[in-house]
């Protein structure tokens, strides 16, 4: 089976966590926290950076790593590095996804995340103390 590495940032800001929703491909409409391929000769954090600048047109600060999710979907398997950032400079545009939420902790379970990405709630949750 074939493995995809990807990068995935869990960008917090006033304590609300921001979570995107693919506009394309097989997994459209799922939600997901922004990132992609991690590319031959980029680190995690590297990748991290610039798929952000070129998803959302903001610089972030990667700040601590959570886990790297391993999950096998029926056509690949994901090997996730995520991490927890924050926004350093920009406004945040939609340029590939088609929503945006900031959630709370009351609301980190009110959208219908990708099955990689459902498993990270609890790390996020023990992160933030909540």
């Amino acid at each position: 089976m074939k493995t995809i590495k990807v990068a995935a940032a869990i960008i917090i800001h006033n304590n609300r966590i921001f979570a995107t929703q693919r506009g394309y491909g097989e997994f459209k409409d799922g939600w997901e926290f922004p990132g992609g391929k991690i590319e031959p000769g980029e680190t995690s954090r590297e990748a991290l950076v610039r798929e952000i600048k070129e998803e959302l047109a903001i610089e972030i600060e990667v700040k601590d790593f959570l886990e790297t999710v391993e999950y096998d979907y029926p056509q690949f398997h994901l090997s996730m590095d995520c991490f927890f950032c924050t926004i350093k400079a920009g406004e945040l545009v939609l340029k590939e996804h088609e929503a945006a939420k900031w959630l709370t902790k009351e609301t980190l379970d009110s959208v219908d995340w990708l099955p990689a990405d459902k498993g990270l709630l609890e790390g996020i949750r023990a992160y933030l103390g909540l």
